[in-house]
C-alpha cells in the first residue's frame, strides 16, 4: 500500500476526533471535520497548495459554526458561559462563601469563586452566609453591598 497526502489527511482526522474526547469543546471535532473534507480533495489529486486553502476554507467555516451553534446545544441549561463579568448579574443577591484552604470569604458566581468587598465600607471579612448583592468587579473582586431592609 502506498501512503499518500489522502491518508494523511484522514489520519490527522482521526487524531483530532480522538483528541476532542479530551476536550469537549467541539474546536477539535470542527478541525477533524474540515481535515476529513480536505481528504476528499486530495483523492480528487488538487495540489498540496489547494489543498491547505481547503483546509483553511473548510475550518473557516466548520469552526464558528460549532462553537457558536452547535456547542450551546451541548452546555447544561440555566449556564451562560462567557457572561460573567459582562453585568448579567449585577443586581442579583448572593450568599457568602468561606473557602476551605485559606478562609477566604467569597461568593459563588457560575460556579467560580470571586473573594468580595463591600463597596462603601471596603469589608472583605464578612461572616459565612452573610447575603449579598453584586455590583460590578474589580479586576478578580466582587465589589457586593449588603441590602438594606428596605428591600428585604
Amino acid at each position: 500500500m502506498e501512503w499518500s497526502l489522502t491518508h494523511f489527511w484522514l489520519i490527522l482526522a482521526l487524531v483530532l476526533g480522538l483528541a476532542e474526547l479530551t476536550s469537549g469543546v467541539l474546536l477539535l471535532l470542527a478541525l477533524a471535520i474540515a481535515s476529513a473534507l480536505t481528504a476528499g480533495l486530495a483523492f480528487l489529486d488538487l495540489s498540496f497548495e489547494w489543498q491547505l486553502v481547503g483546509m483553511g476554507v473548510f475550518s473557516g467555516i466548520l469552526v464558528p459554526v460549532a462553537i457558536r451553534w452547535i456547542r450551546p446545544r451541548f452546555s447544561p441549561r440555566g449556564v451562560a458561559y462567557g457572561t460573567t463579568g459582562t453585568g448579567v448579574e449585577q443586581g442579583q443577591r448572593y450568599r457568602t462563601l468561606k473557602r476551605d484552604f485559606d478562609g477566604a470569604v467569597g461568593i459563588k458566581i457560575n460556579g467560580d469563586f470571586y473573594r468580595v468587598k463591600v463597596s462603601d465600607s471596603g469589608i472583605s471579612d464578612l461572616p459565612e452566609n452573610t447575603e449579598v448583592v453584586f455590583q460590578y468587579f474589580d479586576g478578580t473582586t466582587a465589589v457586593v453591598r449588603t441590602p438594606s431592609h428596605k428591600e428585604q
